[in-house]
């Protein structure tokens, strides 16, 4: 979670989770071996995160590594998914892939600090749910949906910095993540945990770090180590007034604590996050630099029990966007593939009327309508993607607001979060011609009213009958790039 000014327990937000694995299909569909016994396997990484409480911060933005260490930002550095639900910002992102390795998940915290709401009013009547995207391909994300998984925690007032992690000898994932409660007369930040596998049904959340007295805490991650590096299977790293690590041979067993990263990195650092190197027996421990807001930074080790043996490097990058408490998923070379392929050099298109040739298609507000000199000018860009309602149509995916799509709504046009109905996807999708006024530039027709026609009138974007050579013009734009 990344934090308020104060610092103090009920006003800091990190969250990061290590996630070993993930259910997702039938029981039969899962493999059971762990994700931490497969790790010579990968060839890359990648960072999901947020990058602040800025304009279009609190969103799930990714980046790609080659080594571990130095950082690209992807899809352009621009927002890869966005929510429409709860609060509509999401922060400390995690990745989860189930032990088959065929369904992904990215688990958010929901809140928007960014919209005006107080770090206090966010831990005492903030959001009780997570956000959930599905996929299975890392590329091709589900409509999200909320996760409630504090709603009956007495006197709850969040849930923040989720984290999961598969637990193969229950056959599900462990969800954990920061709750601000009363428990024994005192109100704070705990530790929460339930079994899930599917992250839509959760078990009855059970406290599972409580530290003494008044000790808050929020951010933890749990890494599972191959072959029990250092002695122990699983490592905790968590920030209380310091990092600490611990060590266990279970998940819900006892932690044995083995020191602090205090002398190492002082005190104002949050956000742990575990990274194995693909390819050497060594992990990175990013943490963030939130007192000095220089964002995270590696402590490296080869063995993860010895708190001595961490160690500060120089030679990373972490790229040009901020990155803010988030997760690090290492990929196999398909997943890769599939990632840089979609992400790494994305094409954004926008649409150039045709009579006035100085004004583009542009969301504001969710209306929909062209402008000259649009400013941000990523409100005129869209992905030309596969029609939601026929694959050989066309749909038009914002840049800045992913997730969301032109769509017609009694012939007028909005900007809309993606439902799952088949209304939705056909109110979407549009077949490309040849353009009305010129055969080198395009026209749209609806997917499902064929006789009618994208085009604008009174600048304001529309679904009408084309006849004269004034709708013609008005129904023909150029695609660019």
């Amino acid at each position: 979670m990344s934090n308020p000014s104060s610092r103090r327990a009920p006003s800091r937000l990190s969250r990061r989770g290590l996630l070993a694995g993930a259910v997702a299909l039938p029981a039969a569909a899962l493999l059971p071996a762990s994700p931490a016994s497969a790790q010579t396997a990968y060839t890359g990484y990648l960072m999901a995160h947020f990058v602040g409480e800025g304009s279009g911060g609190e969103q799930i933005y990714l980046a790609h590594s080659d080594d571990g260490l130095n950082w690209t930002d992807l899809n352009r550095g621009q927002i890869v998914l966005r929510t429409p639900l709860g609060t509509k910002g999401v922060r400390d992102p995690i990745i989860v892939r189930s032990p088959a390795g065929n369904r992904y998940w990215i688990v958010a915290t929901d809140l928007h600090i960014g919209s005006g709401t107080s770090w206090s009013d966010a831990a005492d009547n903030g959001s009780r749910s997570l956000v959930v995207w599905e996929s299975t391909d890392l590329v091709n994300w589900s409509v999200p949906w909320l996760l409630n998984v504090a709603g009956s925690i007495g006197d709850a007032g969040d849930a923040w910095a989720p984290e999961a992690i598969w637990d193969a000898a229950a056959g599900d994932y462990l969800l954990y993540w920061a709750t601000n409660s009363t428990l024994g007369g005192v109100k704070k930040h705990r530790i929460w945990y339930a079994r899930t596998g599917d992250f839509r049904s959760i078990t009855t959340p059970q406290v599972y770090i409580d530290r003494p007295g008044a000790q808050g805490l929020i951010d933890t991650q749990i890494i599972e180590v191959a072959g029990g590096a250092g002695g122990y299977r699983y490592y905790r790293a968590s920030k209380e007034h310091q990092i600490v690590i611990e060590g266990a041979d279970s998940l819900t067993g006892s932690w044995t604590r083995l020191g602090d990263l205090a002398n190492l990195v002082g005190t104002g650092v949050e956000g742990p996050m575990w990274a194995k190197f693909n390819d050497r027996g060594e992990w990175a421990l990013w943490l963030d630099q939130y007192a000095t807001g220089r964002g995270y930074m590696p402590v490296l080790t080869a063995d993860p029990a010895s708190v001595s043996s961490y160690r500060t490097v120089s030679g990373y990058n972490v790229g040009a966007n901020r990155k803010r408490h988030g997760f690090v998923l290492n990929l196999t070379a398909a997943e890769e593939t599939r990632v840089l392929n979609r992400y790494r050099s994305p094409v954004f298109n926008r649409l150039q009327s045709y009579n006035f040739q100085d004004r583009y298609v542009r969301h504001s507000n969710f209306d929909v309508r062209i402008d000259p000199n649009v400013s941000p000018a990523v409100d005129s860009q869209f992905r030309l993607v596969p029609g939601l309602a026929s694959s050989s149509a066309v749909s038009f995916e914002s840049v800045n607001f992913p997730g969301h799509f032109l769509r017609h709504v009694n012939y007028d046009f909005v900007l809309a979060p993606r439902e799952t109905s088949s209304q939705f996807a056909a109110d979407a999708t549009f077949n490309r011609v040849a353009g009305l006024a010129d055969s080198s530039w395009s026209s749209f027709t609806s997917y499902n009213f064929p006789s009618r026609h994208l085009r604008h009138y009174g600048y304001q974007l529309r679904l009408d009958p084309v006849s004269t050579g004034q709708e013609r013009a008005d129904a023909t734009f150029r695609v660019t790039t």
